[in-house]
């Protein structure tokens, strides 16, 4: 039985929907302070907005493409204790139109890390295995950068913030090997060789190659037993989909094809909040919200895919997916286990 010692998870991780007002708004009811938001307009095409504590409220990337970090006062404005205030943009703010927000929360005000060879900037949240890192890399693929987390991370977004670049997803779950995919990007995954320093451990990870004074930015997830799922599955191709076991019941999964080119799906539990969760987005692609037959069902302790659709269940093919919980399975309080209920 997977108990899990987060028996709040809405406390670390939180999906929120919102109707702009072509003005200025704070959105509450995320339910904390978030180190990190990404926002993206549901019913238009429109940039993926992804911004952080460390690097500030004014500041912003772009997950569907590998432009640099650009300046803006009228995206993300401000971090409030219970969620973040908007500008007047039309990507994140047009009076009627929709839109959705994932929020996760780092360790609030971000830290010097001296752990590894590279100092860094962190704002690290040991509980929910969540940091965001920022550092100059020194072109060594050798070299180790501190992530703050404790525990060993799973999956790392690395991105170069100070020139176009590519979103690299790193991994080692999957075949022994270090693989990449590009959250910008359909490609199928690639080996990543960078010599003897391996991954990561409980403090570091890999500078990754990054050359001589350029400044990167990563999201580090650690995965939680009964909070945060990130691993493998092969599809069946038939509506009563692969059974993916997560300990949970979601509220957000990244799910992407490693065997061929193809999308990155995301869905999350308040779009539309019924099962078949049919509507999605890709991380890759400015479009609008996608439904009708993307679904998957939310489950009690994993998710299930129900239609035979190459981005998430090709009869064979080989998947990464990352979940995070709406509710643990069985949430570890007091003395008593406290279960999940289906939707």
């Amino acid at each position: 039985m997977a108990y899990s010692t987060i028996s709040k998870p809405g406390l670390y991780f939180n999906s929120k929907l919102y109707t702009g007002n072509g003005s200025t708004q704070s959105i509450t009811g995320v339910g904390f302070q978030p180190d990190f938001t990404w926002l993206k307009r549901r019913d238009a095409s429109a940039g993926h907005k992804l911004t952080n504590s460390v690097r500030g409220t004014g500041k912003h990337l772009v997950s569907n493409n590998d432009n640099a970090e650009y300046s803006e006062n009228n995206i993300l404005t401000a971090f409030g204790t219970d969620g973040f205030s908007v500008g007047n943009s039309s990507d994140v703010n047009n009076n009627g139109n929709s839109y959705v927000s994932w929020s996760w929360k780092g360790g609030g005000s971000s830290s010097t890390n001296s752990d590894g060879d590279i100092t860094s900037t962190v704002s690290a949240n040991t509980t929910a295995g969540f940091s965001v890192v920022t550092w100059t890399a020194n072109g060594s693929t050798n070299d180790g950068v501190g992530h703050g987390l404790g525990a060993e991370p799973k999956i790392i977004f690395y991105k170069r913030y100070d020139a176009s670049n590519n979103w690299f997803v790193a991994y080692k779950f999957f075949d022994g090997t270090l693989d990449f995919m590009k959250l910008n990007a359909t490609d199928a995954k690639q080996d990543l060789n960078i010599g003897t320093y391996g991954f990561a451990s409980s403090t570091t990870f890999t500078n990754l190659g990054f050359a001589n004074s350029q400044s990167v930015l990563a999201y580090v997830f650690a995965e939680k037993k009964g909070y945060s799922k990130i691993g493998t599955y092969i599809g069946n191709g038939n509506a009563d989909g692969t059974f993916v076991y997560t300990g949970f019941k979601p509220a957000f999964t990244i799910i992407k094809r490693t065997n061929t080119n193809d999308n990155w799906a995301l869905h999350d539990n308040r779009r539309p909040g019924r099962n078949p969760n049919d509507a999605v987005l890709r991380s890759n692609l400015a479009d609008a919200e996608y439904g009708g037959s993307q679904g998957v069902d939310y489950l009690s302790n994993g998710f299930k895919a129900r239609q035979n659709d190459g981005e998430f269940n090709n009869n064979g093919s080989t998947y990464i997916f990352m979940a995070f919980a709406e509710e643990p399975l069985v949430a570890n309080v007091g003395a008593n286990g406290i279960p999940a209920t289906a939707r």
